[in-house]
């Protein structure tokens, strides 16, 4: 089950700034189960329980992706990155072109190695490069539906590696995603101690836009941020796919709660629940909490973090969803 939610939850593309599809399908998922409201900035909330908010727990729906920022004569498209893409992993690349009126195949073409005469292969700067969608003039281009502020996203493959890891683009963050809605439907119907929140986020790729709106609303004892853990080499340490749910104790953005990380270790080990803990780059929605609150940013072990190869390992996020109910009940 947990394999055809990814599956789905992964092809949906939304980048910072353009969550809509991803949100609609959210509360889709979700209608079933619980109420939801939609902020001004485009975060969808659940509340679970009663009274002062006690924990909220955060996790985004954006991706990273290419927004259209040109047209040029002959039909080909001009983009800037948005969020943190390696410039090696455009070229040569399949993109899904994503209009108001539908979806286009395009391409980012590669000089072949026949004609490098000058056998240079120095990765090739990003705004150096554009969007082929098969159009040879801006006319037929527009034709086709495409305008400036459109977006685009690597063409999604989804696959599964000897049963037990699954790889495919945007599983940052939507494998968070999967998390919550699983966590939501597990809690709806028991008893909490207080009021627990569970956010799905925009425009985290960017500056953690939807989660800073959110502190401005909420003022909890816990802040957690269920998103990924880049790993695996010699900053992160001894954390491994296959070992459990992660606790990102220091990263670029904070370094987290300890006496929280020690609750939270307390309740997996109750609980029988595999824990690893460890340090990553990069920042989480949780950060922008802690001037107000206790903050931990939860996580499964992803390989290959920022690709069109994504990797993480099934027992770890079944162990993630459960590690979360058991922070809901027990805290």
């Amino acid at each position: 089950m947990l394999v055809e939610e990814l599956r789905e939850r992964t092809q949906i593309p939304g980048i910072s700034g353009y969550e809509e599809k991803v949100r609609e399908k959210v509360g889709e998922w979700l209608e079933p189960y619980a109420d939801y409201t939609v902020d001004t900035i485009g975060n969808l909330i659940v509340e679970l329980g009663e009274g002062e908010p006690k924990g909220i727990f955060m996790a985004h729906m954006d991706e990273i992706g290419l927004l259209i920022t040109g047209i040029r004569p002959d039909g080909k498209l001009t983009f800037r990155k948005i969020g943190g893409i390696d410039d090696r992993l455009l070229y040569g690349r399949h993109l899904d072109v994503i209009t108001r009126s539908g979806k286009l195949d395009g391409v980012i073409g590669a000089l072949p190695v026949h004609l490098n005469l000058e056998r240079k292969f120095d990765p090739v700067p990003w705004n150096r490069l554009v969007i082929d969608i098969g159009a040879e003039s801006r006319e037929e281009a527009e034709a086709l539906g495409v305008k400036v502020l459109d977006y685009a996203v690597f063409k999604k493959h989804f696959a599964i590696l000897n049963d037990r890891y699954v790889s495919t683009r945007s599983l940052d963050d939507r494998f968070g995603v999967v998390t919550l809605v699983e966590a939501i439907k597990d809690l709806v119907d028991h008893d909490l101690d207080g009021k627990w929140v569970f956010a799905f986020t925009v425009q985290e790729e960017i500056g953690l836009k939807g989660a800073k709106f959110l502190a401005e609303r909420y003022s909890p004892k816990y802040a957690f941020a269920i998103d990924s853990f880049a790993c695996c080499n010699n900053l992160t340490g001894d954390v491994r796919l296959g070992g459990g749910a992660v606790i990102r104790a220091v990263d670029n953005s904070a370094i987290y709660t300890r006496r929280l990380a020690r609750k939270v270790a307390e309740v997996a080990s109750r609980n029988g629940i595999p824990l690893q803990v460890g340090v990553t780059g990069g920042g989480t929605d949780a950060s922008v909490f802690q001037h107000k609150s206790e903050v931990l940013a939860l996580s499964v072990p992803i390989k290959y973090l920022h690709s069109e190869v994504e990797t993480l390992h099934l027992g770890d996020l079944e162990a993630l969803i459960k590690l979360i109910e058991a922070i809901a009940f027990e805290l």
